[in-house]
């Protein structure tokens, strides 16, 4: 092995010599300064993507006495501060932009019909999309499609009451578990979706 290569000082605890070539650097930019310029600072707030070459010392002292804002008025640089939050992109006030979905609010800027879009299917099956269109049954109770697909899952209509749905839920479980059948998982899938479908009518109030 060759012991006076540049790959055999970097295993080596203290390298004999440094063989890398060091590239030539550029005099400092300050004036009267000859120094080489390690480093590097923008030139300000107008000349985006330009820097001075400054030696340690020199961009130590421009960097204590440089400021981002200058000849800018104090307004301008609390409208500068105030759009950074945003990344300086435009915002829009919450209920401004919908088209007709906005234009079908009522006051105080709740929608007048009860709604709500599904425009990425998540409550779909298969990618498909049904309309979300919420109803009220006859005891007064709006339920979404999401509801009462849960409700079919149990083969509940949407009229269902609370009583029915818990002992509907108690009955199904009973039915498909692997332990009433004998250790038997093949409706393993079904008992899961009677589970999910229980909690999300009891996370909504339904039970």
């Amino acid at each position: 092995m060759r012991t006076n290569s540049p790959l055999f000082d970097r295993i080596r605890v203290k390298p004999d010599q440094d063989r890398r070539v060091r590239a030539e650097l550029p005099a400092c930019h300050w004036p009267g300064c000859e120094a080489p310029a390690t480093h590097r600072a923008p030139k300000g707030r107008l000349r985006a993507n330009e820097y001075w070459q400054f030696c340690l010392e020199h961009v130590r002292e421009y960097n204590n006495s440089y400021n981002f804002f200058a000849g800018m008025s104090e307004d301008a640089i609390a409208k500068y501060q105030k759009e950074a939050i945003t990344g300086h992109r435009p915002t829009w006030k919450m209920g401004s932009i919908g088209g007709q979905r906005a234009a079908r609010r009522g006051r105080g800027g709740f929608r007048s019909d009860w709604d709500a879009d599904d425009p990425f299917s998540l409550f779909g099956e298969a990618g498909m999309r049904w309309s979300s269109q919420a109803r009220r049954v006859g005891s007064g109770r709006t339920v979404f499609n999401a509801q009462r697909r849960a409700l079919g899952v149990l083969g509940l209509e949407a009229d269902a009451k609370r009583t029915d749905i818990k002992s509907r839920f108690k009955v199904l479980v009973k039915r498909h578990h692997p332990d009433a059948n004998g250790g038997d998982r093949t409706s393993e899938e079904r008992l899961r979706e009677i589970i999910q479908a229980y909690n999300y009518l009891k996370s909504a109030g339904f039970c």
